[in-house]
């Protein structure tokens, strides 16, 4: 089986006829593409984070704090980046994260589409939002044979929280992730400016005007008044009081392994776990909910202890192959990208996206074939070195 860094010959080799890659090859060349391609609202969404941006900042600078310790003669020939996740393996740690615009980071409108299909085409699972431009039932049609998430947004209804459920168990997706850290929203400094919030204007609502629960609530067919269902949505989503009594609840509507997305303390962990929970998501939601945090990188490892055995994904911050291996080194069980995928999307599409997780998988298996770490499941603390700040 060929590895993944192989990608790369075939770039040098097309390159002997004059072709270059059709997109960019580092995230920062990805990102002011992106920025250009982009209606200035929604690159300032995707872009942007809570308050003066410094922990989305200091996710990123995180892993520099952080150096791969080289291993000589170690046999790594062949690279294994496969995991176990959930009794089964997937063929690599990445995931996508799920984006709450994604839909209309594509100019067409159908981005959650998109990456649906750049996951079946590369078996990298895609966590699909609440917030989607298509909904979750023609999302989940597009995986193929690539398992796919929910990522839930607890509405304050919890008639609708359960349909939205149902529905997901119903759609095929494999698991549910419910995010704790969006139970209100954060400051934002970018839309704030530009008087901006997608949603209000009706963009990325589909599960909601899809929904039967949600439809009965409204005077009018959303078909006819988009608007006037954008403010119901306004009034239903987020739920402030949700608490460590409602996950018995919660726990109570799947079968499905059920996680918990925003958790980075490590007492948190282990009462999710002791409530039932079957896996953890460590995050800060890239920064853009909180200002003034921990880096996601830095709760990692103690969330991770906390747990035991239980898996933990991560995201936050993941710019490069070398951060996912750092990532999955202190201990992540596979590690989530947001921001790079939607740069993708916005440039190329679908073909933007699969670009993307080229690059990202070629520089993992190149990371790992250098420095001398066959498997990625093996990945340990071992394998890092505090460099410091």
């Amino acid at each position: 089986m060929a590895n993944y860094g192989d990608w790369q010959f075939g770039i040098y080799l097309d390159g002997l006829s004059g072709t270059r890659p059709p997109f960019p090859m580092t995230f920062h060349e990805l990102a002011r593409a992106a920025e250009s391609a982009m209606p200035e609202e929604i690159w300032s969404y995707v872009a942007g984070g809570a308050g003066d941006e410094r922990t989305q900042n200091a996710n990123v600078a995180a892993f520099d704090r952080w150096g791969v310790m080289p291993r000589m003669l170690a046999g790594a020939t062949h690279r294994d980046l496969s995991i176990e996740l959930f009794g089964g393996q997937l063929p690599t740690p990445l995931m996508l994260a799920p984006i709450g615009v994604l839909g209309i980071c594509d100019p067409d409108g159908h981005g959650d589409l998109l990456a649906a299909r750049a996951s079946a085409a590369t078996g990298v699972p895609m966590i699909a939002s609440t917030l989607s431009q298509d909904p979750m039932e023609v999302v989940a049609g597009e995986f193929g044979d690539t398992p796919g998430w929910f990522q839930l947004y607890p509405p304050n209804d919890l008639e609708l929280e359960e349909s939205f459920v149902r529905r997901a168990e119903a759609a095929g997706f494999s698991a549910v992730v419910v995010t704790l850290d969006t139970l209100t929203l954060g400051w934002r400094p970018r839309d704030l400016t530009l008087a901006s919030f997608p949603q209000l204007a009706g963009f990325c609502l589909a599960n909601y005007t899809s929904d039967p629960v949600f439809r009965a609530k409204l005077a009018t067919p959303p078909e006819e008044d988009l608007q006037g269902a954008a403010g119901v949505w306004a009034g239903v989503f987020g739920n402030p009081g949700l608490n460590w009594d409602d996950l018995d609840r919660l726990r109570s509507l799947t079968k499905l392994p059920l996680l918990l997305k925003g958790i980075c303390h490590p007492d948190d962990a282990r009462r999710a776990v002791d409530a039932g929970i079957d896996g953890i998501y460590c995050s800060t939601h890239g920064g853009r909910q909180a200002n003034g945090g921990l880096p996601a990188l830095v709760c990692l490892p103690d969330v991770v202890e906390a747990v035991g055995s239980v898996p933990v994904i991560f995201d936050s911050g993941v710019r490069s192959g070398p951060d996912v291996v750092k990532a999955l080194a202190l201990g992540a069980s596979a590690v989530a990208i947001g921001r790079p995928y939607a740069y993708g999307l916005a440039i190329g599409g679908q073909a933007g996206i699969e670009h993307v997780l080229k690059c990202l998988l070629a520089e993992i298996d190149l990371t790992m074939a250098i420095d001398g770490y066959p498997r990625a499941r093996e990945l340990s603390g071992d394998a890092l070195r505090w460099i410091g700040a």
